[in-house]
């Protein structure tokens, strides 16, 4: 059996470009890691945020379209991104939610606490302490490295069918279950971030796609070689699996799971720094090669953003 060791990335559906990067890089503190655009909708921004080094399981990426329809968050997607945090800073992070006026409750599963609140754009997230996870070594505005969000702790997930999407995450995706509380069961990877998945074990109506929704998670592979064994052993359980997609910073296969919610398989390498380096990564449009003859009218187009200390 393959086992993923947790989440790569979490990808969803914003509104205007600079609300989200006040929100993640201004508010939550993370890193621009890089600023790129759609390859599948030129005049599109994709916007990257992660840890200092971008490291897969701390990316969340970005579709902003400023004055978009708002979705509807149910059944086929991802229904809260949990973030971890350092053992020790919830109150840092309690106070700065209030700070920036966002309203959060705080509750309890698994053992653990969790602090809850909406994104600018409806996106529902939550911060639980947690000792697993290397140290976060960004700092922008009051957020440093004693109390920077580490990466993903996970993510609770809404299905149309929830048993067969627990049946994906552990005979497909290689989660082990760990345990069962009130309507959610529980999942683990061997990773030590992006290595818990909670699933609503209620059937729940599909969710609408739209501004405030993900629009996907994707799961680690090693290399190019172990993708390609993915790719291979996703398609002889059944399910229906694209060709290897090269995204510039990881290449990437994508099936959409019996609970319809659409899974990415993404390669650890090659990161964000092989085009930029680790010291200014996130700072100018990157272009894959075959968008570079449309800069000009890119820069154009596009919504300026510029990354904000909120702070001062």
């Amino acid at each position: 059996m393959k086992k993923t060791a947790g989440i790569h990335h979490i990808t969803a559906i914003v509104g205007h470009p600079q609300e989200n990067v006040d929100f993640y890089a201004g508010v939550l503190g993370l890193r621009l890691v890089k600023k790129t655009i759609n390859f599948d909708d030129r005049g599109t921004y994709h916007l990257y945020f992660g840890n200092d080094g971008g490291k897969p399981g701390t990316i969340i990426t970005f579709f902003p379209w400023a004055g978009a329809y708002q979705g509807k968050i149910g059944g086929g997607q991802v229904g809260v991104t949990t973030y971890v945090i350092p053992v020790g800073s919830m109150a840092f992070w309690e106070n700065r939610l209030e700070k920036f006026n966002i309203k959060y409750n705080k509750t309890e599963r698994f053992g653990e606490t969790y602090v809850e609140f909406e994104d600018v754009h409806g996106l529902q997230l939550e911060l639980v302490e947690r000792e697993e996870g290397e140290p976060n070594n960004w700092t922008i505005g009051d957020v440093t490295p004693e109390v920077a969000i580490k990466g993903f702790g996970g993510a609770i997930l809404l299905s149309t069918n929830p048993e067969k999407t627990k049946e994906t995450l552990q005979e497909v995706m290689g989660l082990e279950k760990v345990g069962e509380e009130n309507d959610l069961a529980r999942f683990k990877s061997y990773g030590d971030i992006g290595n818990i998945i909670d699933v609503k074990q209620t059937p729940i109506g599909r969710g609408q796609m739209g501004v405030g929704t993900v629009h996907h998670i994707a799961w680690r592979a090693k290399d190019d070689a172990d993708h390609l064994d993915w790719q291979q052993y996703v398609g002889n359980k059944g399910y229906g699996i694209t060709e290897v997609k090269d995204r510039n910073y990881f290449n990437a296969i994508y099936f959409r799971e019996h609970g319809e919610i659409l899974f990415e398989i993404a390669t650890d390498p090659p990161g964000f720094a092989h085009d930029e380096s680790y010291e200014t990564m996130g700072e100018e449009l990157k272009l894959p090669s075959q968008y570079e003859q449309y800069r000009e009218q890119l820069n154009r187009k596009l919504i300026p953003i510029e990354i904000r200390n909120l702070d001062k």
